[in-house]
Parts: C-alpha cells; structure tokens; sequence
C-alpha cells in the first residue's frame, strides 16, 4: 500500500547564528540572522522519504509562515518531497493557530500520515503536534525514537523507524520513556512528531537541488482557510537576554569551598 504523507517544514532561526534580543524587547533582531530547516523537521522530512522509498506514495512538505518560508519547503523538496503547500501568514502564529491551519491542510489533502518534528527549536513547546492531532481526532504517538545498535546501523541506515503494517492499516512507533521503550500501533489515519534518534536526515544532492526548483509549490493565503482563528492564543509580552556570566573564584581550601557554596550560592 502506497502512502501519503503530509510533512512539516518550518522557517527557524539558525543556532550558530548570534541571537539578539531588540531593545524594546518585543522580539529577536531577525535582520541579518541566517534561518534553515527546522531540525527535527528535517528528522521528520527523512522519515516520510523512508516511508515512500519502502511503500510508494506521496510526500507533501507544509509550512506556515511570511516571506521566505518557501526557501525551506524548496530545501524539503531537494531532500525528496514531491511537491509542497505555503500557507501564507505574516503575522504571529502560537502552535494553536498553526495547528488549526495544518488542520485545514490535512481536511484539504486526505493524507494517510502526518509527520512534524516534536518541537522547533525557536520556541521549543511540542504542542503543534498533540493540537493537530486533538482537532483531527486521529492518533497520535509523540517522540518517536529509535534505537539501533552499531552492528546493525549500518543495515538500517535507509530504513524507515516507523513501520507499516502488512495489511497498510496501521504505523507501529517505538517511543523512549523513562526506563525503556514503548511501541505503540496507531491506526491510519495518525500523526506522529519525530525525535532526533529516529534517523539521520540525508543531505540534499545538487541534481536534488536543481529538481526541487522546477517542483510545484502552492501558495495558499492563511485567510482563506475558513473557520480557522487567527488569534494567537499566546502572547509574548516582554524578551530578556540571559544575565552576564560573571567570573570564576579561586579558593583556598575544602572549608571555604563549602562555606561558598552553603552561604552564598545556597546549593547544599
């Protein structure tokens, strides 16, 4: 059974790039910060490759977001997907409103699977997810993870971590938990957020690069998804950078060292 697979791909900030926060502290300078392919995206962008590598199917890259976004679903695109959905929207976005536009999407395209890294890297909630999943009624399994001993990474390095079922009814997805691993059956419909131990994201080759240009990319206005609110329902009121790290102090002995840490750090 082949698949269809709607992937996210969402416009992040690259962390090797200096992070300022404005003055007025409403937000980041964004001028002149480099942005990429959201990592565990990128994670989930490999798995629904495996997926079609192994089954057949469709892959679809989404994103919401302004302008610019599109550079990433192209980056998408060049690792494989097939084509790739631009849900235009210039203004603030919580995982709610994203949620209910990537909603709107999957009501649009009828996808057997929904894939999303378990959270971005700019905000870090993993709540886009669990909402999609809540407003869709499908199942869900978050994190998915697996585990590979060095034997037999090699043999697996182009296998999909989430498997299908003979019969193509359901996903099988081994998560991490405290204290082991839990596998869950999902039937299909389902969506599922990816974990950095899931796999290894293959890089994009030049002829990839050149297809992903001449690949269909919708561009889709957020306002005319209808029934979607566009209020976010988080608000950011007010960014800090971290404190300065002050310096080091030498002491002279054990005593002291302690006396330190009991009266003026306060951690024992």
């Amino acid at each position: 059974m082949s698949l269809k697979i709607l992937v996210t791909a969402k416009r992040v900030e690259d962390p090797e790039s200096k992070i300022r926060v404005r003055p007025d502290g409403t937000g980041i300078v964004t001028e002149g910060v480099s942005m990429k392919l959201n990592p565990f995206d990128e994670i989930a962008v490999e798995e629904a490759l495996r997926l079609k590598e192994r089954h057949g199917g469709e892959v679809i890259a989404v994103a919401v977001g302004g302008l610019g976004t599109d550079t990433e679903l192209r980056a998408a695109m060049a690792m494989g997907a097939d084509r790739a959905i631009l849900v235009r929207h210039d203004g603030p976005l919580d995982p709610f409103v994203v949620s209910g536009l990537l909603a709107a999407v999957v009501t649009r395209e009828t996808p057997d699977l929904v894939l999303l890294g378990k959270q971005s890297i700019d905000d870090d909630q993993a709540q886009t997810g669990p909402y999609l999943a809540e407003r869709l009624g499908w199942p869900q399994a978050t994190f998915a993870s697996k585990k590979e001993s060095l034997e037999s990474a090699e043999e697996q390095r182009r296998e999909p971590g989430i498997v299908l079922s003979d019969d193509g009814k359901e996903i099988t997805v081994v998560r991490e938990v405290d204290g082991g691993l839990e596998r869950l059956a999902l039937t299909l419909p389902a969506v599922a957020t990816t974990e950095l131990r899931l796999n290894k994201p293959r890089f994009a080759s030049l002829p990839g690069i050149m297809k992903a240009r001449k690949k269909p990319l919708e561009e889709i206005a957020a306002s005319s998804l209808g029934g979607v609110n566009l209020t976010p329902r988080v608000l950011v009121r007010h960014l800090s950078a971290p404190p300065s790290r002050k310096g080091g102090v030498r002491v002279a002995d054990a005593d002291e060292l302690f006396r330190k840490l009991h009266e003026e750090a306060k951690v024992v």
